[in-house]
């Protein structure tokens, strides 16, 4: 404890007075440096579904412009926009047609520059999608890539000749036959592409292709956009010998496909060349199959990414459940691998899951606004950048869709049609999808009670959730109880404490298969955060009384009685509350 509070001591010292900067932060933990990107708090966008200027059924850029001042108040500091670029639209714009263009869906270049303005204006930094493990394969790059086995785009993509023989099996995550090498008649050639056809996958061995990326990221870093986060870039090297794999590995395919060959080598160029001449941020989707993979990443000494975004945790629910034990087991590991080193993402939902509080809370009328909070409480008291998915803030659920045609997700339909071809459990499959499709986190913001929603004039382009007259902004907005303004106050907490940020993290009464319980201290001050994860009234056994300690927050109206036996606090269904000890 003496060398802590020792290295806290010299940690404001050298914020404050010292004067050789560079000496000072040497000997501070680098998970206590002070980094904008570690305090800010990220709000992810989906384009698609935010807010639809025109009427044509698609969110747009002029949508989410027109709702700045709602963003601003949430008290954000940073937007994550998904991939706004020219796309034919295969993959909802993670194949990408034209890399300094917009999609035409989205609006114009004009449009993004006035988005980019209006947030900053707000003091709201941007963050944008990096999609550059594949390109669509409407990009001119694979255009001209096919056309000839001597295109000098040839090389910008993996290509397997044909009399060679069939190429050794790569698994595809999205083809219908999960085939990963699709046959091209033009040049008697297979092209690889890990996700959809539509998605060749890119040569990151070539180093024009690698320089041609880092001339797009400074094109889009020169107009100022604060942060790049990239997609599916942990499969970006690859063995381009293609040897064989073991026989059934696409069962576990991540350690054959993630972190192979130059991979940081990639990254450490692509630090020298784009990173370290701006102001950004940058984040990896994934963090590798180790914490050693995860700190290779991030470690600020390694001059590769800021932070990484690891799935371990939004992996875990599954329609009977999940354990709470191995949740808080999994965040406790993570947390006490990157105490002293390198940063980490935590979040609970994004675009590729299903809504927050259907996976993770409990989504019926009785619960939902409870578990809503009690999940947002998590994300905010966490040490690590929270990531915050657009609708959690209503407690927006899963559609609950009942038919394939009412999902629009290529992979989702794919997948429908190779399990027909082949008599799979279809049944089996729809109980699936209505629980953990990605769909249910893509359906439409529901802004008022209003026809769909008061996202579109028109027909969206996926069905609103039909539970939008109940949830939604308009009925939250004025509600002092809401999941919006609890969430907002949140944001404000956290924002005014920075022991949330960067405190010391302890979980208490670990073995407890109920409650997640821990502390956050920081420079002598220290908060006490007790969460219950079910439906029923649960106890939690504390080390100390805390009796006379402050509640600082609470997800119930009426906030609970004091006891003056406070070792043993029984904590209602769902409820979160925060204390200042």
């Amino acid at each position: 404890m003496r060398l802590y509070l020792l290295s806290l001591i010299f940690v404001f010292t050298c914020l404050f007075s010292c004067t050789q900067t560079a000496i000072c932060q040497s000997d501070i933990p680098e998970s206590n440096v002070k980094k904008w990107w570690k305090e800010a708090i990220v709000y992810q966008i989906y384009p698609r579904s935010f807010k639809d200027s025109d009427g044509d059924g698609i969110g747009d850029l002029k949508g989410i412009i027109s709702k700045l001042d709602y963003i601003k108040s949430l008290g954000v500091t940073a937007v994550w926009i998904n991939p706004i670029y020219s796309s034919p639209n295969d993959d909802n714009g993670y194949d990408v047609s034209d890399y300094r263009g917009i999609m035409k869906d989205f609006g114009t270049m004009a449009d993004f520059d006035a988005l980019l303005k209006g947030l900053h204006q707000r003091g709201i930094k941007l963050v944008m999608d990096l999609v550059v493990n594949h390109s669509s394969d409407e990009h001119e790059w694979f255009k001209q890539s096919r056309t000839s086995r001597t295109s000098p785009y040839r090389d910008y993509y993996h290509w397997w000749n044909a009399e060679r023989g069939k190429p050794p099996y790569r698994y595809s995550l999205f083809d219908v036959n999960h085939d990963a090498w699709k046959y091209d008649s033009l040049t008697n050639a297979y092209y690889l592409h890990y996700f959809s056809r539509k998605q060749p996958d890119l040569n990151w061995e070539n180093p024009k292709l690698r320089h041609e990326v880092y001339d797009i990221m400074k094109f889009w870093a020169d107009k100022g956009i604060d942060g790049f986060r990239l997609d599916a870039f942990g499969f970006a090297a690859k063995d381009t010998s293609f040897p064989a794999l073991p026989e059934g590995y696409e069962k576990n395919f991540m350690p054959y496909y993630s972190m192979q060959g130059n991979l940081h080598g990639y990254l450490q160029e692509m630090n020298k060349e784009v990173f370290s001449k701006y102001n950004v941020m940058s984040v990896a989707e994934g963090a590798g199959n180790s914490f050693k993979d995860a700190h290779n990443l991030v470690d600020a000494d390694r001059n590769e990414l800021n932070m990484a975004y690891p799935f371990d945790a939004v992996d875990m629910p599954k329609p009977e459940g999940y354990s709470l034990l191995r949740f808080k087991e999994l965040f406790s590991r993570w947390d006490s691998a990157f105490a002293n080193k390198g940063w980490v993402a935590v979040f609970l939902a994004n675009h590729d899951q299903a809504r927050m509080v259907s996976r993770f809370g409990n989504d019926s009328p009785e619960f939902r606004e409870l578990s809503s909070k009690m999940l947002s409480t998590f994300i905010m008291t966490m040490r690590g950048t929270p990531y915050y998915y657009n609708g959690d803030e209503l407690g927006m659920t899963n559609a609950g869709f009942d038919k394939i045609e009412d999902y629009k997700d290529m992979a989702a339909l794919n997948e429908y049609q190779r399990l027909k071809n082949t008599g799979g459990d279809i049944q089996l499959f729809m109980e699936q999808l209505k629980f953990g499709s990605r769909d249910n986190g893509r359906t439409p913001f529901q802004w008022n009670g209003s026809t769909n929603a008061g996202f579109t004039s028109g027909t969206p382009w996926i069905n609103v959730n039909p539970n939008y007259k109940v949830i939604n902004y308009a009925a939250e907005q004025n509600d002092p109880n809401s999941v919006l303004n609890y969430f907002r106050k949140l944001t404000k907490l956290r924002k005014q404490n920075q022991l949330l940020v960067y405190g010391k993290y302890n979980e208490l009464d670990k073995t407890n298969p109920d409650v997640y319980a821990y502390t956050r201290e920081l420079a002598g001050q220290k908060m006490l955060v007790l969460l219950n994860f079910t439906k029923t009234a649960a106890r939690v056994n504390l080390s100390s009384n805390i009796s006379t300690a402050q509640l600082v927050l609470c997800n119930y109206d009426k906030v609970p009685q004091k006891n003056k036996y406070a070792s043993v606090v029984t904590l209602r269904p769902y409820e979160a509350l925060i204390y200042k000890l």
